[in-house]
């Protein structure tokens, strides 16, 4: 279905996406962008487009591997940009929600047992305004908003 908002560029009602992995998630979204986001007067620059890969294959694979499996994926356009919802089983919350936390130093991490590493602080620099929703239903929704209009502030 065709239609506009406040006067933006058609857009067509899009599902949500089937998606069971990483890549399908990356695929989707892109094609979010390209369909629903750009015009013939706006572009998405490439640098954003791999910011938003990175955002999606890190919040979709910490959904697998320490989310207790990807039950939901959106991708939607905002006006500065596209905001990924992943969703999965777990009502925990990642301990640094509010802060990305410092990047790991040394390879010492790479040896380490313990989750976690590059993931959370890399989709605070890439992402903003990120919010974690525990659900009614129960698990939780990891919301982020990747910008693709500007550059982003580091």
């Amino acid at each position: 279905m065709n239609g506009r908002r406040n006067g933006a560029h058609p857009v067509r009602e899009r599902p949500r996406a089937a998606v069971a992995s990483a890549s399908a998630a990356r695929a989707y979204a892109v094609a979010v962008v390209r369909e629903e986001w750009e015009t013939p007067f706006r572009r998405a620059p490439e640098g954003a487009l791999v910011d938003l890969r990175l955002v999606v294959s890190e919040l979709v694979s910490n959904a697998v591997r320490h989310g207790g499996g990807l039950t939901g994926f959106e991708a939607r356009p905002e006006a500065v940009g596209v905001r990924v919802v992943v969703r999965d089983a777990s009502d925990r919350v990642p301990d640094a929600v509010t802060s990305p936390g410092p990047f790991p130093e040394g390879e010492a991490h790479l040896e380490r047992a313990a989750p976690g590493g590059y993931g959370w602080p890399l989709i605070h620099r890439l992402a903003r305004d990120i919010h974690v929703e525990r659900l009614p239903e129960g698990g939780k929704a990891v919301s982020a908003l990747i910008p693709l209009t500007s550059a982003r502030e580091d």
